[in-house]
């Protein structure tokens, strides 16, 4: 998992294309939830807060899903790859939750990063083709096709709903709070 210092932190531009501005603000989520899961053991990882089942280890993993689910299903209209087309998510689907539990930290950390690289290749090569407004790949029912802006905005509205998770949960663990690593 990359760590970031307050000089290498991501920001969206402050004057920029769409793209720039969006991409910027995925990046930005992504880079303050590895911050959020570093320097933890196992123990960390599977720490919770109150009454919620929720860890930071459970939500690398299901960030890890979500990446590679967006642009496999909604952007390739492909199926998703291992673990993910092993589960029966009709019967566990907190799966990627529940099972970050038996994961190693560097497990997780591997596997989201893993996913992300991913994620950055594929936005990447589609920007470069052809922008936000190019439908993906996959059709509804109604015959509707996400554009890669919409796609994008999905992947970025998951995250910062996440990410306040990963801030309440680290404070809770060690104190660690704030949207920037210490300067």
């Amino acid at each position: 998992m990359t760590e970031h210092t307050a000089e290498a932190w991501p920001e969206p531009p402050l004057a920029g294309t769409e793209a720039a501005a969006i991409v910027g603000a995925l990046e930005r989520q992504r880079a303050t939830l590895a911050w959020k899961c570093s320097g933890l053991d196992a123990s960390g990882l599977r720490a919770t807060l109150g009454t919620s089942t929720i860890t930071l280890g459970g939500l690398l993993k299901h960030l890890a899903h979500v990446e590679n689910s967006h642009f496999a299903r909604l952007w390739l209209n492909t199926p998703v790859g291992p673990p993910w087309n092993t589960v029966d998510w009709e019967t566990t689907p907190d799966w990627d939750y529940r099972s970050a539990a038996e994961d190693t930290p560097e497990q997780l950390r591997a596997l989201w990063q893993e996913s992300v690289t991913r994620s950055r290749a594929l936005i990447e090569k589609a920007l470069a083709e052809g922008g936000l407004d190019q439908p993906g790949a996959y059709t509804t029912r109604t015959g509707e096709r996400p554009n890669l802006r919409r796609i994008l905005l999905d992947l970025l509205e998951e995250y910062a709903r996440h990410t306040g998770h990963a801030d309440l949960i680290r404070e809770s663990i060690d104190g660690l709070t704030g949207e920037d690593p210490p300067r």
